[in-house]
């Protein structure tokens, strides 16, 4: 109930002529509202003729142009609704708690609007997360469903962000604040959601301004029909010129064209991802090429270790141990389920073993980690970085990492103070429905590439059963930049998705950028859109919504001029039936020309009430080309529009004689 209350006090703030001057079309609908009401109130003011007759046409052309502009409204005041409703929640989620400071390893409590950028707070189980942070010491999982609507806890590591307003649900982390007091993420996706409903796409602006040309020239000769006939010793009567402005000018496809653009905005909100334009989701129909990470993206990302490869001559048993050790404080996934199949194996390692040990964690740079000590050092990571780390080459491992990665598997290469001690192979799977996905991209004529750290033979196998068109092997966060700029300078439009701050440059070049919400927040900012569930696959998601908007904007501006065109051919021959020269193009024989004028106006108040449900909801999308959308948009908008205003124009007129309306 509060969402309709919402929506019809907004309806009525949208009837400001302030707020119409930002359309044309609706303003100029507007004033010749204002202006009818008042010939319909004294008639003679304007030389209008008058009488019971004339009185009821006055009321009928009044309550038109008022209920014209009622649908317009109204359908931009649900969507304007809709945004208030979403941001409404957004705010709710904000909490004034209270923070553990850490200062020189002391805990100090403070609230969280005292939080700055760079502080160290401690969150301890069942603590709300005051702010939004970077986990710098601990591991847990936290419950974000108030923020993605998932119920199940997210696993959180060193390097992950963290949420203002999320709960930890489990043992206790250490997190470096990222944001000052209303810089927050909530804070900046409840300002994107408010300050949709004003801005416009370069589309929509580009397609305003063609309207008010449309606008200004129909204004223009109704004008003169005016000058024209009060010059001619005739008096012309003004109510039926208005009549027929509002009739030929594009009221349709103006009032419609902002619900257009602000349902974009609630629409992606449905998928659980923040745009923070519409011209990021405008972007996304007009795509080319789409980069996409292999890991989590194509494939379902959770890479766990299958089977341990000794060396010759290495044993088995110690191989093994030495893939524990140096996984031991590894808290990714891959790290953790070394250590969970070496148990499996019969093997564990104690933390007295491990007390000499300093962890070296992963780096873009060395795609390695492991273990150190004075004495003794185990290091495993992709077969190329560690060839190149360590100057080394053995044909046996190099078997063996092909071998693996042939049958699409990943091969992790474990050296030992400068010796090759075997391979791990690790295993991960194509995402059910990704290749039915993909091809639906290849019908739109998407150019698909995949960004991957494995070597050239798992990247070109993943690529072979996903069906994507071309494969970045050993790809650095560089090399997703490289693509990008190349893409774009073949004159393309990109989108990708990113999650670290080596992504940030990629994600600001291309047309589109999907953020995940786990990301860093330098992701986050460089990227226009950011996904609340952090599935890279959104994007695919994005895309098509993109292009449904595109397709509805497209089809509701054929039907329109459609429209317009064959009113045209009716309002038209019906006003000039006194010259023979036109009775040929009066195909619907109408002979009253102000019954003929009235009936093009209730069929234009009744078109925009129609075609409000496919505005807000959206002209349903099958993937295809150009050529066919263009074809399909002709045959049924184009032509549609039309047909139907040729049979509801002449239904319209019957009933209104049949009722005895003769003016």
């Amino acid at each position: 109930m509060n969402s309709i209350t919402n929506a019809a006090i907004q309806t009525v703030k949208n009837f400001s002529p302030k707020y119409l001057m930002r359309n044309p079309v609706m303003f100029i609908t507007e004033c010749a509202f204002v202006l009818s009401i008042v010939i319909a109130v004294e008639p003679s003011w304007f030389g209008a003729p008058s009488g019971s007759g004339f009185t009821l046409f006055y009321v009928a052309v009044v309550a038109n142009l008022f209920l014209t502009l009622l649908f317009s409204n109204v359908s931009v005041a649900i969507s304007e609704s809709k945004s208030k409703a979403i941001s409404d929640s957004l705010r709710q989620l904000k909490k004034e708690v209270k923070a553990k400071l850490l200062v020189d390893g002391q805990v100090n409590e403070v609230t969280s609007s005292e939080l700055r950028k760079g502080d160290l707070i401690l969150i301890e189980q069942g603590d709300v997360i005051p702010t939004d942070g970077e986990i710098v010491e601990g591991t847990g999982y936290v419950n974000e469903s108030n923020v993605t609507g998932e119920s199940r806890p997210s696993r959180k590591i060193f390097g992950d962000s963290v949420t203002g307003s999320t709960v930890l649900v489990t043992d206790s982390l250490k997190v470096q604040v990222t944001s000052d007091p209303g810089e927050s993420f909530l804070d900046k996706m409840i300002a994107i959601v408010e300050s949709s409903k004003r801005s416009r796409t370069p589309n929509e602006i580009a397609l305003t301004v063609f309207l008010s040309g449309i606008t200004l020239i129909f204004l223009i000769v109704v004008s003169a029909l005016f000058g024209a006939t009060y010059y001619s010793g005739i008096s012309p009567n003004l109510m039926i010129l208005i009549v027929l402005l509002i009739a030929l000018i594009p009221t349709t496809i103006g009032g419609l064209l902002p619900a257009i653009g602000v349902a974009s905005i609630n629409k992606i909100s449905q998928y659980n991802v923040i745009a923070k334009s519409g011209k990021a989701i405008e972007n996304a129909g007009d795509i080319d090429t789409i980069i996409l990470d292999k890991t989590g993206t194509v494939t379902m990302g959770e890479r766990e270790a299958a089977k341990f490869y000794p060396n010759k001559g290495v044993d088995y048993i110690e191989f093994v141990k030495q893939c524990v050790m140096s996984s031991m404080d590894d808290l990714t996934k891959e790290g953790m389920s070394v250590v969970k199949l070496g148990k499996k194996e019969g093997v564990e390692v104690s933390r007295e073993e491990m007390k000499n040990y300093e962890f070296v964690p992963f780096s873009a740079e060395t795609k390695s980690s492991g273990i150190k000590s004075s004495s003794d050092e185990i290091f495993k990571g992709a077969l190329r970085a560690m060839e190149k780390r360590f100057d080394l080459s053995d044909i046996y491992i190099e078997g063996l990492c092909k071998e693996i990665s042939l049958r699409g598997g990943t091969a992790l290469v474990v050296v030992r103070n400068n010796e090759f001690t075997g391979v791990i192979e690790l295993n991960d799977m194509l995402k059910p429905g990704m290749r039915q996905r993909l091809e639906r991209l290849k019908k739109m004529n998407i150019k698909t590439i995949m960004c991957t750290g494995d070597d050239e033979t798992t990247a070109a196998f993943i690529a072979q059963e996903s069906g994507i068109d071309e494969f970045v092997a050993n790809s650095t966060p560089m090399d997703k930049y490289n693509v990008v700029v190349r893409e774009k300078e073949q004159q393309r439009m990109v989108a990708m998705v990113g999650d670290g701050t080596n992504d940030a440059p990629a994600l600001s070049r291309a047309d589109v950028g999907l953020a995940m919400n786990n990301g860093t927040q330098a992701a986050k900012d460089a990227a226009n859109m950011v996904d609340l569930d952090n599935d890279p696959t959104k994007l695919i998601d994005v895309i098509f919504l993109g292009k449904q908007v595109l397709i509805t904007r497209g089809s509701l501006t054929a039907f329109s001029i459609a429209n317009d065109l064959s009113k045209y051919f009716v309002i038209v021959p019906a006003m000039f039936t006194m010259l023979p020269q036109l009775g040929f193009l009066n195909i619907l024989d109408l002979q009253n020309s102000i019954v003929a004028i009235t009936a093009a106006l209730i069929f234009n108040t009744l078109i925009i009430l129609m075609l409000v449900p496919m505005a807000l909801r959206g002209v349903r999308y099958k993937p295809s080309s150009i050529g066919d959308l263009l074809r399909r948009n002709i045959s049924i908008y184009g032509i549609g529009g039309i047909i139907l205003p040729f049979i509801l124009i002449k239904v319209i007129y019957s009933i209104m004689i049949a009722s005895g309306a003769v003016w």
